[in-house]
């Protein structure tokens, strides 16, 4: 169902017209029924109600025999006799529940799926919840609940429900649906000016700065809801390795700009990449290592800002959005590892290529000589381009195509009167 756009923004708010927000006056007595026969007559049919009525939760229309707030009782163009769209219905009584100009808005809500968390007559949950507790939320991010269920260490608002710094339908202030932006949603429980709080920040003043750079806000391995992956010096308490004393008039200023402060402990990694014939742009301009990887803590391997294929989208993206269109992937692509096959820092092979050929790069995961008896290799050329070899992209694409075994042409015989002319004839 396509929402018209004079409902788009009411139809968010939907979700709280079971019970939650301040109770809906009931509907005018528009079909003129007999006074004390509203709704009770429905019960002559609708018998299986009586036991409905007896949930802690019910949705007030009903609560007040008020069925044709909602249905019809004699026809109409909606399912199960409704009124209207079900998102409008709602949306009559709850039109005020959603900010005029959201930061971020739930999915569900934008589309109208009130019945989805909600049941429109009675539940054993407040708000009408279908499930109580993180469990209603958990039902869709199910990746998120194992994260939380198998996590040593977990944040007290979590276990407490993720309404408890996540707004469910949209957010004025905040992105991902939270209640207020951070570091001001978590300094709400944390403050900032006790003295623990100073000393197990070493003395720097952290108030304004982004928790969620270090801490994972819903629960860790590690004490102190740290990421996973820690810089081994933050990991050690040691700041002033990279930043300036906390008394200083710039606290945070790091020491040394760029690759430069990387130096320090990763000198032959540096080293060893700019002699290197192609270096990785981004390493070397004025911010270097961290264009790509965060100096604290991180969900992802090698102190990564965000998952490699987001990293590299950074400034890849028509190339990270054409792999999306690829009906046939390679399984490094697939699996958003672009360091299967580039080097991520420097190289001396165009496209920092690891290897030295294509050959023998894709021979880390492919024995090509089992694959197939066509002559490969620097003593064969390409009779499509003298300048070319023939290798493993002569017939495939390193990344996807729209056909089977990422080759070229939709057909093998086609593939190969590419080069082979006489017989395609």
């Amino acid at each position: 169902m396509r929402l018209r756009s004079d409902f788009i923004v009411p139809s968010l708010a939907l979700l709280l017209c079971l019970g939650v927000a301040a109770a809906p006056q009931a509907a005018e007595n528009k079909f003129n029924l007999k006074e004390g026969a509203k709704g009770k007559n429905c019960l002559s049919c609708h018998d299986n109600f009586e036991e409905i009525l007896k949930k802690p939760f019910v949705h007030t229309p009903l609560k007040n025999w008020d069925c044709t707030g909602c249905h019809n009782p004699h026809a109409s163009s909606h399912g199960k006799f409704l009124d209207a769209e079900a998102e409008e219905i709602c949306v009559s009584c709850h039109a005020d529940i959603f900010p005029d100009k959201p930061a971020s808005s739930h999915k569900v809500a934008v589309e109208g799926g009130c019945v989805k968390c909600h049941d429109p007559h009675a539940a054993a949950n407040r708000a009408n919840l279908h499930v109580g507790g993180n469990g209603l939320c958990f039902g869709c991010h199910k990746a998120m609940g194992a994260k939380v269920g198998a996590a040593k260490f977990k944040h007290t608002p979590v276990e407490k429900g993720c309404v408890s710094c996540h707004n469910p339908h949209a957010s004025a202030d905040g992105p991902v649906l939270l209640k207020e932006a951070v570091p001001g949603l978590c300094l709400k429980c944390h403050d900032p000016n006790r003295q623990v709080f100073q000393k197990q920040h070493g003395d720097y003043e952290v108030a304004k700065a982004q928790c969620t750079s270090c801490h994972d806000p819903h629960g860790s391995g590690r004490k102190g809801l740290f990421y996973d992956t820690v810089h081994a010096p933050f990991d050690k308490k040691m700041c002033r390795q990279c930043h300036e004393q906390p008394t200083a008039e710039k606290p945070f200023k790091v020491k040394a700009d760029g690759y430069k402060l990387c130096m320090g402990c990763h000198n032959n990694m540096v080293n060893e990449a700019l002699l290197k014939r192609r270096t990785h742009w981004p390493i070397v301009d004025r911010v270097g290592c961290l264009n790509c990887h965060s100096p604290h803590a991180s969900p992802e391997a090698g102190l990564l800002k965000k998952p490699m294929t987001a990293v590299c989208a950074q400034c890849h993206a028509d190339t990270v959005e054409w792999h999306a269109s690829l009906k046939v992937k390679h399984s490094p692509i697939a699996e958003g590892q672009c360091t299967a096959c580039h080097a991520p820092h420097a190289a001396n092979q165009v496209f920092l290529l690891k290897e030295p050929s294509v050959i023998t790069v894709c021979n880390g995961c492919h024995e090509w000589g089992k694959h197939s008896t066509h002559p490969l290799g620097p003593d064969f050329k390409d009779p499509r381009n003298p300048n070319l070899t023939v290798d493993c992209l002569s017939c495939h694409r390193s990344h996807g195509t729209g056909h089977d075994k990422l080759m070229h042409a939709a057909s093998q015989t086609e593939l190969c009167t590419n080069c082979h002319t006489k017989f395609g004839r």
